[in-house]
């Protein structure tokens, strides 16, 4: 008989049809008459219960079927009078695939600390918890490519290990062959890179954005989705080493569209989750915060606001508020900051714009007034920052100017100002943190919670 998943089980079409199931074990209970065994098989937050008759399956077949244990049972479906589920499968056979020793199982029925579960990265998908985490992840990553695919931008993959530094922060992880044992070495005693793989040093990529800009002087419309990698010693409930970037990027595009294409792009992967992974946001609803729905559809319902940092720092400093951090005009707005505007004066997202160019990339559009840039930070309840970006600076020369003064070494990006020597074009674009977006749609509060295996100082386990 053909596998039926769980999560198709509770169509009202199935009800009294033979179904097999395959699954892992969640619990086990009942008498001395019959047993109720709760499964799971990942297609869903919901467990189907099976019961075993004990007139039909003796204690020796059931004896390993223990929580966390896998196993094949064929029965029919039917209605269920229980409590908390309306359909369950009367067992006709039984298959064990593999037990699990209840002594050394770490996964029992009780609760476990987000912060255990971390250090069990490897089984920790089989809780509820990760289960409904990885499947809304999984929701997001395919509604932002059919978002995208829909409007006609072109998937680019942009390289992993590259020879420029995007951000300028220099935080890169360095990619070598050298035997690091035996450094080969010049006359002046530095490390001869000329005999490394690639004849020059080369780091994990902090960013595809540069290369998507050439994608986008092409094709005209380019979005990336793909690891990042920042070298930063960040312990932080935000930050990894290891993350995912979707940076779309838009010939012809100003600050304007750029915003409205920001705006429209998350609204579209919030509604994506709420319509397709319902369950899932409800029971996370439930166990971890009860405003998540209620703020996740407030999103929807919001223009976000569209404010000058100019305007946003005046806000701050005539709020009366006492922040750790001080404010003044010129200061690089910090997470409590951000969540001020959106959560407490504003009560919705904020669009910030028109950021002072010394707290800004080099390669973000100049405004009039020679102080500040064409930059965008889209800002969320409990998150801050979720979204950055901006108009690039399309002119030559006033690009080679800001390099100057930057003292940013350009050698080996050539190929980027020559984007804006052949026929350079006024164009915008954004970051987006995949792992920040998944934490506002989940509701959960550490980001190491939101990828599979969080990478972060000290720790590259499993």
């Amino acid at each position: 008989m053909k596998r039926t998943k769980i999560i198709d089980l509770f169509a009202a079409e199935m009800i009294g049809k033979e179904v097999s199931v395959k699954g892992w074990v969640r619990t086990r209970r009942g008498n001395k008459h019959v047993q109720f065994v709760a499964l799971n098989d990942g297609s869903t937050i919901r467990n189907i219960q099976i019961v075993f008759d004990l007139s039909k399956f003796d204690e020796e077949q059931l004896k390993g079927v223990s929580t966390g244990s896998s196993i094949h049972v064929e029965g029919k479906l039917v209605e269920s009078m229980g409590k908390g589920q309306t359909c369950e499968i009367q067992a006709d056979s039984l298959e064990i695939y593999g037990g699990a020793d209840p002594e050394k199982y770490p996964l029992q029925k009780k609760g476990h600390t987000l912060e255990f579960l971390r250090e069990i990265a490897h089984l920790r998908p089989r809780t509820n918890t990760f289960g409904a985490v990885l499947r809304v992840r999984s929701a997001l990553a395919y509604a932002i490519h059919k978002f995208f695919q829909e409007r006609g931008f072109y998937y680019l993959h942009t390289p992993l290990i590259t020879a420029s530094d995007c951000e300028g922060a220099g935080a890169m992880f360095q990619v070598t062959t050298l035997n690091l044992e035996d450094l080969p070495r010049t006359e002046e005693g530095k490390v001869d890179y000329t005999q490394d793989f690639f004849g020059k040093t080369t780091a994990l990529t902090v960013s595809g954005q540069l290369e998507g800009e050439l994608g986008a002087t092409a094709l005209g419309a380019i979005y990336t989705f793909g690891p990042t990698f920042r070298a930063e010693n960040s312990n932080t409930p935000r930050h990894l080493a290891e993350f995912w970037m979707i940076e779309p990027e838009v010939a012809f595009n100003d600050i304007t569209d750029n915003m409205e294409l920001a705006e429209d792009f998350i609204k579209y992967c919030i509604k994506y989750a709420l319509d397709n992974c319902r369950d899932d946001i409800e029971f996370l609803n439930e166990m971890y915060d009860k405003e998540l729905i209620g703020r996740l559809e407030s999103v929807l319902k919001s223009d976000f606001v569209r404010l000058s940092y100019t305007e946003g720092v005046k806000i701050l400093e005539e709020s009366g508020k006492k922040f750790e951090f001080p404010v003044y005009w010129g200061a690089d707005l910090q997470s409590e900051h951000e969540r001020y505007l959106v959560e407490e004066h504003f009560k919705r997202p904020v669009i910030l714009t028109d950021y002072p160019k010394e707290i800004k990339a080099f390669y973000m559009k100049q405004n009039e007034d020679g102080k500040t840039v064409r930059a965008m930070d889209v800002l969320f309840p409990k998150i801050g920052e979720i979204i950055g970006g901006s108009e690039r600076e399309e002119s030559y020369d006033k690009l080679m100017q800001r390099i100057e003064e930057l003292n940013i070494p350009m050698k080996d990006m050539w190929w980027y100002l020559d984007t804006r020597r052949f026929g350079t074009v006024p164009h915008s674009g954004f970051g987006l943190g995949f792992e920040r977006l998944v934490l506002f749609v989940t509701g959960m509060t550490n980001i190491r919670d939101v990828i599979p295996f969080p990478r972060t100082p000290g720790n590259a386990e499993f």
